[in-house]
């Protein structure tokens, strides 16, 4: 153990341009990791959106527009369009407490989303990461037509 660190300074002056980028990336990595612990919502794989749906009888808001919805979505989603999307709603003001999923067909729209209910004072937040396209990839059940 000795003799590695005596030789470490050598390697940095020897591998600098090595020691920085490994340097960067750790960083990065670090800034990130960081970012997703204060942002107050999570991303939730397909396995797990089915967990929280059947153990903690999740709330599942599907964002998608309405003729999408009709064409499949998750099974016990309920879907509001992203345009009507309010999270200070009654009906939603009653659930704070309760685990809330958000899903749209591609993740982008349900992470804005997650955000919102965030800012509004929920707790349990989660975004279908990958949206349904992820839940269809799992060869998980989708249902068509109305909710």
């Amino acid at each position: 153990m000795d003799v590695f660190l005596h030789r470490l300074p050598l390697f940095f002056d020897q591998h600098a341009l090595l020691v920085l980028a490994c340097a960067g990336l750790l960083l990065a990595l670090l800034v990130t990791e960081v970012m997703q612990l204060r942002r107050g919502w999570n991303e939730a794989t397909p396995a797990t959106v089915t967990r929280l749906l059947n153990r903690d009888n999740a709330l599942l808001i599907d964002l998608s527009p309405r003729a999408d919805f009709e064409k499949g979505h998750i099974p016990g989603a309920r879907n509001v369009a992203m345009e009507q999307f309010d999270p200070e709603h009654k009906d939603l003001a009653k659930v704070k407490d309760m685990p809330v999923i958000v899903c749209c067909r591609s993740g982008v729209t349900s992470q804005r989303a997650a955000q919102k209910l965030v800012k509004a004072g929920f707790k349990n937040v989660h975004s279908l990461a990958g949206g349904l396209a992820a839940w269809r990839q799992a060869d998980l059940p989708v249902v068509k037509g109305k909710a």
